[in-house]
């Protein structure tokens, strides 16, 4: 779990792993980054977390993530979320064809998430 850098979210990771909602990406048999998701958003996917790791940051990791899921949803409609602090993602999610579809105000103080979506890619 050195990926997430704590401890505060392993049991809600453990628990997509075990229904296989968790994507990892994995490199000379480590993990790199991985990507949580659920159908319970309005019976679309979304996707609760990205993570990569910090040493592994900036080397299209998220969108390797986020490329194999749009291929492999198990539903039509995508959708993510970050913080409006958090340009970097927001970048990520831009790049790989995502739009912003809306905001939620006061989960995090003075910090906006903003909503994006995007459609799963014809195979």
């Amino acid at each position: 779990m050195d990926v997430i850098g704590n401890d505060s979210r392993r049991n809600y990771i453990k628990h997509t792993i075990d229904e296989e909602r968790c994507v990892i990406l994995k490199e000379d048999n480590s993990i790199s980054g991985f990507l949580t998701y659920d159908t319970s958003f309005f019976d679309c996917t979304f996707l609760s977390l990205i993570i990569v790791s910090p040493a592994k940051r900036r080397r299209g990791y998220a969108s390797s993530l986020l490329s194999y899921m749009l291929s492999h949803s198990p539903t039509q409609k995508i959708f993510s979320s970050t913080n409006e602090s958090n340009e970097s993602m927001q970048k990520v999610f831009s790049a790989n064809g995502f739009i912003r579809s809306g905001i939620i105000e006061n989960l995090d103080e003075g910090d906006p998430e903003i909503i994006f979506y995007t459609k799963k890619l014809r195979v």
